[in-house]
């Protein structure tokens, strides 16, 4: 896994000066966002919050490369007790990491664009009591938990003002895990393009 992590940190770095050389303006995107993912499996489903980011290079004007991954906080919710009268706040400690790389396919490099895109990668799920800190550090060893294969199909929409701009984009996140498991999944976040 830290050799696949290497080569891909090293292919980015041979791919800045092809992009350098392109033509026109915008070759590469970087942006951070908020994560709300809706966990359908669970009974009643769960609502997630998290972090994330991504960063895209310009294949042309209308087709870019991305990669993305978030990270989900643990949370709160209410669980019923057997007698159905005594309930009591139980802090489940459960998180998820998603990591997807895809194309997106957008209208142009103006201003205003709107998109689709698909994306593979995997969804982890893992229990702990750490901080969020630790937390994120053992999921993305992807030490912990339950790693599932998952693809993405999304759409959304970009606006610009310069080099500075702003993204919404709703999807699918589906990972398989014996079957298909749809969850809705949503991001909004400043993009910066250059």
């Amino acid at each position: 896994m830290n050799r696949c992590l290497g080569l891909f940190i090293a292919s980015l770095f041979f791919a800045v000066p092809m992009l350098v050389a392109q033509d026109g303006s915008d070759h590469v995107e970087v942006g951070a966002f908020a994560d709300y993912f809706r966990l359908s499996d669970s009974t009643p489903a769960r609502n997630f919050v998290g972090v994330g980011g991504r960063a895209a290079f310009n294949v042309n004007r209308n087709v870019q490369i991305e990669a993305e991954m978030a990270y989900d906080f643990k949370r709160n919710f209410t669980t019923t007790f057997s007698n159905g009268v005594t309930t009591e706040f139980v802090n489940t400690g459960f998180r998820t990491l998603h990591g997807f790389f895809g194309p997106k396919f957008q209208t142009g490099s103006g201003p205003f664009r709107v998109f689709v895109t698909g994306k593979v990668g995997f969804d982890n799920f893992s229990i702990s009591n750490q901080n969020a800190t630790t937390g994120f550090v053992n999921s993305v060893g992807l030490t912990n938990g339950t790693t599932s294969f998952a693809v993405y199909p999304g759409g959304g929409f970009e606006a610009f003002a310069g080099p500075i701009g702003v993204r919404a984009e709703v999807g699918d996140d589906i990972y398989f895990n014996n079957g298909a498991h749809n969850n809705l999944r949503v991001t909004f976040g400043p993009q910066f393009r250059f």
